[in-house]
């Protein structure tokens, strides 16, 4: 079972990429297993299942477990994470191929337990302003894959990507970075791309 964890600030995209990347694979023909965690309420869980279970129909919703960690949700992926442990083993289970771990909300200094995440994607968006890759912090250096959305919203953020771009070289080295919309669909084809090399699919 290959376990994605994804991280990155409130309203940076978190929800949305992994329902869209959770739909590429369940066509694909994989076994896919959402796990969400939300401090006070099940919020994102409850979007993914309106879109994944009742709309699209393509997830079994025994496969989507919403937790409410009721702290920082940065302790319930790494210093203590024994709750998504009890999580992941329900899905291992149901013989998933593939998990996505969804954190609350994130600064630039969250990382997942290596418990919990074979692979992990910090998610920023362009209307935060250009100068977040710039500023480094372990969820965007050492993150195996650094996604920088909303990128249509540039032009009216000035949001220069080119220096974005350049941010996220010095910081993360040789470790991938894609720009995309996941509202006009534009630069996904090299994010599922990317994901694939990575993942080995």
């Amino acid at each position: 079972m290959i376990r994605i964890g994804v991280l990155g600030p409130v309203g940076s995209g978190k929800t949305s990429l992994i329902s869209f990347l959770a739909k590429v694979y369940i066509k694909r023909g994989l076994k896919v297993g959402i796990i969400t965690n939300d401090v006070v309420s099940p919020h994102d869980a409850i979007v993914i299942y309106k879109e994944l279970v009742e709309k699209e129909k393509l997830l079994p919703k025994e496969n989507l477990l919403g937790l409410v960690t009721g702290g920082c949700p940065h302790t319930a992926i790494r210093e203590d994470p024994s709750l998504n442990l009890r999580a992941l083993e329900v899905l291992q289970n149901k013989e998933i191929d593939m998990v996505f771990i969804e954190s609350g909300g994130d600064n630039v200094m969250s990382t997942f337990s290596p418990l919990l995440a074979d692979y992990t994607i910090f998610i920023l968006d362009t209307s935060a302003g250009d100068k977040y890759p710039g500023k480094g912090g372990l969820g965007i250096s050492e993150s195996d894959l650094l996604v920088i959305n909303k990128i249509d919203l540039a032009p009216y953020v000035n949001a220069n990507l080119e220096n974005m771009r350049e941010d996220a070289v010095k910081v993360r080295k040789h470790k991938p970075t894609v720009f995309v919309s996941l509202k006009t669909m534009e630069g996904i084809d090299e994010l599922i791309k990317t994901l694939d090399k990575e993942l080995g699919i």
